[in-house]
């Protein structure tokens, strides 16, 4: 098993036990490239050197901050060592929250958490029990990595998994500011109609989620690309993109969606009148009924009745 990436203690209030951090994910791709001299075919190397060109080894590099223009102060490694911060060993649970108040953009990075040791486990096995009953996930900060991080752990719901979840999440000031880029957005006034087949496509479209039927395909054409090169075979071409359908308006746009996709099957799905009726301007839309059979949906005859707001 990998050496864990931080160990310390998980203290709430006056009760503690060691943890361990483990990364929860790696690096899958196997092609690597290296830098070539495009004229020789040679590798290319990258020596570090000083202002004066003049190369130099890699333990005479120091960390050094700049306090002044062209006046630095040098950091030592045991200065950092030696910083006094508490959360560099103790991961001190300021808060818990319910796992929906956290919102997905402060997330970065996922950790899997487990007792120190077997003499931990008591202790960990009881307050993880205890957050996954009230679902809740605490919030401390730990120190790594040459900073201090915000930090959640949580207990998966699935007792199968004895561990804990931690995730690396970013600090408010490091998010740049969302009217930057949604500022200009201009506000529309929402049609009833449009909602409701916009709500149906979605509910079409939805269904449980299987992490493994997600793989990366770059990564596939990426090898076969390689591959054929090495052989000196001709190279993969990309599909052509696919001609710009004619522009149809909104509202035909989303029937013809609903009417043309697949509703996921569910054993518990009741015959439901789910699609409108006309549109403003006098244009007749189509009811789609969904079943609870096997079949796909029909369509029943057309209909002028002013459907109601979604």
């Amino acid at each position: 098993m990998a050496r864990p990436y931080w160990s310390g203690q998980f203290q709430v209030s006056l009760v503690s036990f060691g943890i361990q951090l483990y990364p929860a994910t790696e690096a899958k791709s196997e092609i690597r490239f290296h830098q070539l001299n495009r004229r020789t075919g040679e590798r290319i190397k990258h020596q570090n050197v000083s202002a004066d060109d003049d190369p130099v080894e890699k333990d005479e590099i120091v960390k050094g901050y700049e306090y002044s223009k062209g006046e630095y102060v040098m950091i030592e490694p045991e200065d950092i060592e030696n910083l006094r911060i508490p959360s560099r060993q103790t991961l001190d649970v300021a808060q818990f929250v319910d796992f929906d108040e956290l919102d997905p953009k402060f997330f970065e990075k996922p950790y899997f958490v487990a007792p120190d040791n077997p003499t931990q486990a008591e202790a960990f096995a009881v307050v993880r029990k205890a957050m996954q009953a009230s679902k809740k996930v605490a919030l401390g900060k730990i120190a790594f990595g040459g900073r201090e991080h915000l930090i959640a752990i949580s207990a998966p719901a699935d007792d199968k998994e004895l561990g804990m979840m931690a995730y690396i999440m970013r600090y408010p000031e490091e998010l740049r500011d969302p009217d930057d880029y949604f500022g200009d957005i201009k506000r529309v006034a929402i049609d009833a109609d449009q909602l409701s087949l916009a709500r149906e496509l979605i509910k079409r479209k939805t269904s449980p989620f299987k992490p493994e039927a997600y793989t990366d395909e770059y990564e596939s054409a990426l090898r076969a690309m390689v591959e054929a090169k090495v052989k000196h075979a001709p190279l993969p071409q990309a599909p052509s993109a696919p001609k710009s359908a004619k522009v149809v308006n909104l509202m035909d746009a989303l029937r013809k969606s609903v009417q043309s996709g697949q509703r996921p099957e569910t054993s518990t799905t009741k015959s439901k009148v789910v699609a409108k009726s006309s549109s403003k301007g006098g244009r007749n839309k189509e009811i789609a009924v969904i079943s609870s059979s096997r079949k796909p949906p029909h369509r029943v005859a057309r209909t002028n009745q002013k459907s109601k707001s979604a």
